[in-house]
């Protein structure tokens, strides 16, 4: 239990801290921009990786799957640059809601390219889930915004960069995913960023060095959550998220969510935790050989 606990407090600090990576990043774009901020997340991540894994760098950088690896990598960096671009434009609350259907995501995913099975019930978790989505965008309403579609592609390729993860995870350290990670973002982003720029003030520059320090350790407490406890255990404390983004966004940027957020943020969530009971109890039914 005490092992449980631990895992589960780390799960929640992971999400923590990636809650205020989003704060910062969305107080730091209009200023500097989202490509700048997105450098600062993966530079940071990496600097600190090679901090941690140096006296073993050369097993570190040793992999099977080289060009898995790239692509669960760029994936990630899409993701994280659709989810950026997107809390710039809309609420921290309506942007971590749509985010929020990436568990489901997965599950089709896994169905379609993993082999999954995929019953009647989680086919159904997953169309209620889009219709929460549908429910925070309310498209063809006047508060709809085309910027609402970015977490949702922020959502799909973070999925897709799951299932590479569980696709080579078996085979690979998690420091070598981490740190292929960090150095697509970071070597890809380098390139980029020279040319959009802006120099920040002494305020911005606070802000890059909390966005690298806080999706550093987010990423790193979730590693270790991962490592001490089942991913079927953790899952549904990730929905912690939609509460710290509440949270954040009326203290720092005065945002309310209206009623409608707020309800299709409780159908994703309660068709995520719903596919999530399917998946753990379907589990255990076949471990109890029942």
């Amino acid at each position: 239990m005490k092992q449980q606990n631990r895992a589960i407090q780390l799960m929640i600090s992971a999400i923590f801290c990636f809650s205020i990576m989003d704060v910062a990043v969305k107080a730091l774009a209009p200023s500097v921009g989202v490509l700048p901020a997105l450098w600062a997340r993966y530079a940071g991540q990496m600097l600190l990786v090679l901090v941690l894994v140096l006296p073993r760098l050369k097993q570190v950088v040793r992999t099977r799957y080289p060009r898995l690896q790239l692509l669960r990598s760029i994936l990630l960096m899409s993701a994280t640059a659709f989810f950026f671009t997107g809390l710039s434009f809309i609420p921290l609350t309506d942007a971590a809601a749509l985010m929020s259907t990436n568990p489901v995501l997965i599950t089709l995913g896994a169905a379609i390219f993993l082999g999954e099975p995929l019953g009647l019930r989680r086919v159904a978790g997953i169309a209620v889930a889009l219709v929460g989505a549908m429910i925070v965008m309310r498209p063809g309403s006047d508060v709809f915004n085309l910027s609402a579609l970015l977490p949702l592609a922020a959502a799909a390729c973070y999925s897709g960069y799951a299932l590479l993860t569980r696709r080579v995870g078996a085979d690979e350290d998690v420091w070598t995913s981490l740190f292929y990670t960090g150095l697509v973002g970071t070597v890809l982003l380098s390139l980029a960023v020279p040319f959009q720029w802006q120099s920040p003030d002494m305020a911005g520059f606070a802000l890059m060095i909390v966005i690298a320090l806080a999706g550093t350790i987010g990423q790193l407490a979730l590693i270790r959550a991962f490592s001490q406890g089942e991913a079927a255990m953790l899952a549904p404390y990730s929905y912690s998220g939609l509460a710290f983004a509440a949270f954040w966004g009326f203290v720092f940027f005065a945002e309310i969510p209206d009623f409608w957020t707020v309800f299709g943020s409780c159908v994703i969530a309660g068709a995520g935790l719903y596919v999530w009971h399917r998946e753990t109890y379907k589990k255990a039914k076949t471990l109890s050989g029942d």
